[in-house]
């Protein structure tokens, strides 16, 4: 696997563009895979109470805020500008895109409601559902979205953690993600817990991934991308290739702040975006329905949609005509152009 004009790429190239100790951030995150204790995690979590789970993640959690503060919610790393960097389109300073994953038949019943509260503001999102998990495929929501101009992607296939349990596994696994693809005209990717092993996400038919992050070590594959902007993933050894684009997200999760952390205000977001702003990079959330509470409670698995509401005045007010707002598909194909890439055959954004 290599990446080109501000990504990973191999070890030779990495020294005439970024400094060692990003170029090892970078491949220690490419090189990495779920590892034996991540999988026997997902093999128990279904016997695992929820509350329970939740119980160990929070208190672990406290130990890696100590362990970790001074590369989370910012490291300073990832905010460098990649080589040959052309500039946002329509010269906005920084790019700011909404991903949501959809995990549960719950979060179905709120993705109406989260996206109007995005076209109130004058945002479009991505909504990502799961083809093979807890509920059907949502045929007349996903024509819904489609309709109001969002866009629809394809997040894991059973979202069960055991998607890269061996490479033959995960062919036959991409052989029905693919149908997926096609079928939902879909052309994103996010794998369930952001697991992730990049050489093997070139068996997908996608223009671009969104699985990893510039930091979160909260994850189970916590190594990240450490770069505020998107990158190329090309394949080595098959005669090139076109590759395709992966979008990390810069601001933490809605679950990771509101449920593991407890936090209270968006005030990290805020701040982190502040700081991508002044790089000019790209702000990417993953804001999930499931966890969002539209009636204004607080509870152990749910937080007050106020919340989202709070950041998008912030966002809307301080940097109105100042961000780019495009959705992640239309992200990925403008980078592909504007860095000189092969483009798919998928027609370029507006």
């Amino acid at each position: 696997m290599a990446t080109e004009r501000g990504g990973i790429r191999s070890p030779g190239a990495f020294r005439t563009s970024m400094s060692r100790p990003m170029a090892s951030a970078y491949q220690a995150m490419a090189a990495s895979s779920p590892g034996l204790l991540a999988r026997a995690y997902f093999r128990l979590k279904p016997f695992i109470p929820r509350s329970v789970r939740w119980a160990m993640r929070r208190s672990r959690a406290r130990g890696i805020i100590r362990q970790c503060g001074t590369t989370w919610p910012i490291n300073e790393l990832a905010g460098a500008t990649p080589a040959n960097w052309p500039g946002w389109p329509h010269e906005k300073e920084f790019a700011v895109v909404f991903t949501h994953d959809v995990e549960s038949r719950s979060g179905l019943g709120k993705v109406r409601e989260l996206a109007e509260i995005e076209i109130a503001y004058g945002l479009r999102s991505s909504f990502n559902f799961i083809p093979e998990g807890t509920y059907n495929d949502p045929s007349e929501l996903r024509k819904w979205l489609e309709e109001m101009d969002f866009e629809v992607g394809v997040h894991d296939l059973n979202h069960d953690g055991r998607l890269y349990g061996s490479r033959e596994g995960f062919r036959e696994k991409a052989k029905k993600i693919n149908r997926y693809l096609d079928s939902w005209k879909a052309v994103g990717f996010r794998s369930g817990f952001m697991l992730r092993q990049l050489d093997w996400i070139h068996d997908l038919n996608v223009v671009y991934d969104a699985s990893t992050f510039d930091t979160d070590p909260f994850e189970p594959q916590p190594d990240g991308s450490h770069t505020i902007f998107p990158f190329r993933v090309r394949p080595e050894g098959r005669g090139g290739g076109n590759g395709y684009i992966e979008l990390p997200y810069t601001l933490p999760q809605d679950s990771t702040l509101f449920l593991l952390l407890g936090e209270e205000t968006p005030e990290i977001w805020k701040r982190k975006l502040d700081w991508i702003a002044q790089r000019g990079g790209l702000a990417l959330v993953n804001i999930h329905p499931d966890y969002i509470d539209f009636t204004g409670k607080r509870t152990s698995s749910h937080y007050p949609a106020a919340l989202i509401r709070e950041f998008l005045d912030f966002l809307c007010v301080k940097y109105r005509g100042k961000f780019w707002n495009p959705l992640a598909k239309e992200l990925a194909i403008w980078y592909k152009n504007a860095m000189l890439l092969p483009v798919s055959e998928v027609d370029s954004p507006s």
